[in-house]
C-alpha cells in the first residue's frame, strides 16, 4: 500500500516536471522556429526590395524609350551578376522583359498578388508556386513611376529551397540543443522528484507502523532543509504519542479494575443497540460471559427492559425502575451519553433491601393485627371504669382512652397501609361519580369544618363522566385529603376543583393553611413523615394519611403532586386515568 503511494508521489512530481519540460520545448521549438523564418524572411524581402531599387532608373528610362529587347538583355545580364530573377511588367499585366524565360512566352501577371498591389502604388511581397519556374518563390514587386504615374512594375524573387535547407539546419541545431537542455531537465527532475518521495516515503512508513502500535519508530533523513525538521517533528511527536498512550494504557486498566471491581452491573450499549461494554459484575447477574458484541435484546431478556431503553432514545432523558432477575430484585438505571449517543444501563441488587421492607412491612402488619386486640380491650375496659370512678379519675381516663384511641387509629392505618401494598391486593372496580362521592364526603367534614372556620368549595361541572375505579378507596383519597387540609389550615379555606378530558380526570385540593417547605417535597409521602409534628401529635395525626393516599392513587395507575408555599397554602393535583 505505501509503495504505491509513494510511487504516485514520485510520478506526480516527475510527470509534472516532465510536462513543463516537454511544453517549454515545444514553445522554444515553435517560436524560434517562426522568429528565425520571419527574421530571413524579412532580410531577403529588403535585399530584393533593394534590388528593385536599384534597377527601377534604368527600367524606367528603357520602358519611356519602348526599347524592351534592351530591357530584357538587361535583367537577363542582372541575372547572372546578382542569381535572382528579374521581371518587368506593364500596368496591364503583360510581361516586358524577364531574366530567365522569354517574356512573349510568359502569360499575363496582372492577376498575381504582388503585381496587383504594385500597380496600386504599393509595395507587394508574395510567396507562393510558380507555375512558370515549378518553384516556391519569394516575390517582391515596386511600382515603376514617371512623375507620380505608374508605368510598370519590377519584380525580384528568389528560390525558397535554399532558404528552407538553411531553415531546417538552424532548427535542427536547435532541435539538438533543445534535447539536450531537456535531458538535462528531466535528469534534474527525476533526482529532485525521487529526494522528494524518498524522506516522504519514510515518513509514510513511520506512520503506519505508529498506527499499528510501533511507538519507538524513528526517521532518520539525511538532507539538510525543512524535510529533516519535518522529520524532527516526527520523532517529537511519536515519543509523545507513545508517553500519552502508555498513560491512557495505564488509565484504562486501572479503570477496567475498577469497573469490573464495584458491585453494580454496568452495561454500555451503542446506538445500533449492540453491547459495547459490560463488567464483571453485570456478567455474573446475567449468567453470561459471552456478551460484548450482540444486541442487547439477545442477552437481556428482561421484560420492560425494551421499553426503558426506547423511552430513554426517544426522550433522551434518564429512566429508573425496577426489574426481576432470576428470582432476584434490582433497581435499573439508563442513562444517554450524550457526547457518545451511547446508553449507559446500571443495575444495583435490591434483593436484601427488598426483602427487608417485605419483613417490616410483614412485622409492622403482625404487629399491628396483634395490637388491635389488646387496644380494643384497653379501649373498652376504659370506657367501662369511667361509669364507675370517680370525677378525678375520669380525667385520667380520658387521657388514656385519647391515647388509646390514637394507638387504634395508627394501628388500623398500618393494616390498611400494608393491605394496599400487597402484591396480591386487587382493587374493586365500579362506575364511580365523582361529584356525587364529593358531596357525601364534604357532608362528613360541615360540622369540623365549621368548629375551626373554615370553608370548603367545590368546582365541579355537571358534564363530569363516571370514572372506573374503586369507589371505597377514592372515598379513602378524599377523606385523606382533606382531613389533611383542615388539620393545616387555620384560616381561609379548602377548594376541590374537577376537570376532566378525552384521557382522565384531575382532581386539584388546595388550602390556604400553614405550606410545606421545598425540603419536605421529597419525603411527605413517606410513612410516618409529618411537616409539624407538634401540631400533629395535637391534632392525633398518625403520619400515615398520604402514604396511604399515595398507594391508592398508584394502584389507580395516577399520579400525584404537590404545590406548596410557605404560609400560603399546599395544593395537591391527582390525575386518574378515566378507563
Amino acid at each position: 500500500m505505501f509503495k504505491k503511494t509513494r510511487e504516485t508521489i514520485f510520478s506526480k512530481i516527475f510527470s509534472g516536471y516532465l510536462l513543463i519540460a516537454l511544453g517549454l520545448a515545444v514553445l522554444v521549438l515553435f517560436f524560434s522556429f517562426r522568429t528565425i523564418k520571419s527574421y530571413y524572411l524579412n532580410t531577403l524581402t529588403n535585399d530584393l526590395k533593394d534590388l528593385c531599387v536599384a534597377i527601377d532608373p534604368q527600367a524606367l528610362s528603357l520602358i519611356k524609350s519602348n526599347n524592351f529587347p534592351e530591357l530584357d538583355r538587361f535583367v537577363k545580364k542582372l541575372d547572372v551578376q546578382t542569381h535572382k530573377r528579374i521581371t518587368i511588367i506593364d500596368v496591364n499585366g503583360a510581361v516586358i522583359a524577364d531574366s530567365e524565360k522569354d517574356p512573349k512566352t510568359m502569360p499575363n501577371h496582372g492577376n498575381r498578388p504582388e503585381v496587383m498591389k504594385a500597380i496600386s502604388s504599393e509595395m507587394g511581397t508574395s510567396i507562393r508556386y510558380s507555375t512558370t519556374v515549378q518553384e516556391d518563390m519569394l516575390y517582391m514587386a515596386l511600382p515603376i513611376k514617371d512623375n507620380g504615374r505608374t508605368i510598370g512594375v519590377v519584380r525580384a524573387s528568389m528560390f525558397l529551397k535554399d532558404v528552407n535547407a538553411l531553415l531546417k539546419s538552424i532548427i535542427r541545431h536547435i532541435s539538438y540543443i533543445t534535447l539536450v537542455v531537456l535531458i538535462f531537465s528531466l535528469i534534474f527532475a527525476f533526482m529532485f522528484s525521487r529526494n522528494l518521495s524518498v524522506p516522504i516515503g519514510k515518513l509514510k512508513d513511520a506512520a503506519q507502523k505508529i498506527a499499528s502500535g510501533d511507538f519507538n519508530i524513528k526517521v532518520t533523513l539525511d538532507s539538510k532543509n525543512e524535510l529533516r525538521d519535518l522529520a524532527g517533528s516526527f520523532n517529537y511527536m511519536a515519543n509523545k504519542i507513545n508517553d500519552l498512550f502508555s498513560e491512557l494504557s495505564q488509565r484504562k486498566d486501572e479503570l477496567a479494575t475498577v469497573i469490573n471491581s464495584i458491585m453494580e452491573g454496568l452495561l454500555v450499549i451503542d446506538t445500533s443497540g449492540k453491547i459495547k461494554f459490560s463488567n464483571d459484575s453485570f456478567k455474573t447477574i446475567m449468567q453470561n460471559r459471552n456478551i460484548e458484541g450482540r444486541f442487547y435484546w439477545e442477552v437481556v431478556r428482561i421484560n420492560g427492559f425494551k421499553e426503558l431503553i426506547e423511552n430513554t432514545k426517544s426522550k433522551q432523558v434518564t429512566y429508573t425502575g425496577e426489574v426481576e432477575i432470576l428470582d432476584r430484585s434490582y433497581s435499573i438505571s439508563i442513562v444517554p451519553i450524550a457526547t457518545s449517543k451511547e446508553y449507559l444501563v446500571v443495575l444495583h441488587d435490591i434483593t436484601d433491601i427488598k426483602n427487608l421492607e417485605t419483613k417490616k412491612k410483614e412485622l409492622i402488619a403482625n404487629v399491628s393485627h396483634e395490637l388491635r386486640t389488646p387496644l380494643t380491650a384497653i379501649k373498652g375496659f376504659v370506657e367501662t371504669l369511667e361509669d364507675e370512678t370517680t370525677q378525678e379519675g375520669k380525667r385520667y381516663l380520658g387521657v388514656i382512652n385519647k391515647h388509646t384511641e390514637r394507638l387504634i387509629s395508627i394501628v388500623e392505618d398500618l393494616l390498611l397501609l400494608s393491605q394496599l401494598e400487597e402484591k396480591s391486593f386487587k382493587l374493586e372496580i365500579n362506575r364511580v361519580n365523582l361529584k356525587e362521592t364529593i358531596a357525601n364526603i364534604l357532608k362528613i367534614f360541615e360540622g369540623k369544618a365549621k368548629n375551626s372556620n373554615i370553608s370548603i368549595k367545590s368546582e365541579i361541572p355537571d358534564n363530569i363522566q363516571p370514572i372506573n375505579a374503586d369507589p371505597f378507596r377514592i372515598e379513602q383519597m378524599f377523606i385523606n385529603l382533606i382531613d389533611n387540609a383542615i388539620k393545616y389550615t387555620d384560616k381561609g379555606g379548602i377548594n376541590i376543583v374537577l376537570k376532566q378530558d378525552d384521557r382522565q380526570t384531575t382532581i386539584i385540593i388546595s388550602d390556604t393553611g400553614i405550606g410545606i417547605a421545598k425540603e419536605h417535597f421529597p419525603y411527605i409521602f413517606e410513612r410516618f413523615y409529618v411537616v409539624d409534628k407538634s401540631r400533629s401529635r395535637k391534632l392525633g395525626g398518625t403520619g400515615l394519611g398520604l402514604a396511604i393516599v399515595k398507594h391508592i392513587v398508584m394502584l389507580h395507575n395516577g399520579t400525584i403532586n404537590v404545590e406548596s408555599i410557605l404560609n400560603s397554602g399546599t395544593s395537591f393535583t391527582i390525575t386518574l386515568p378515566r378507563l
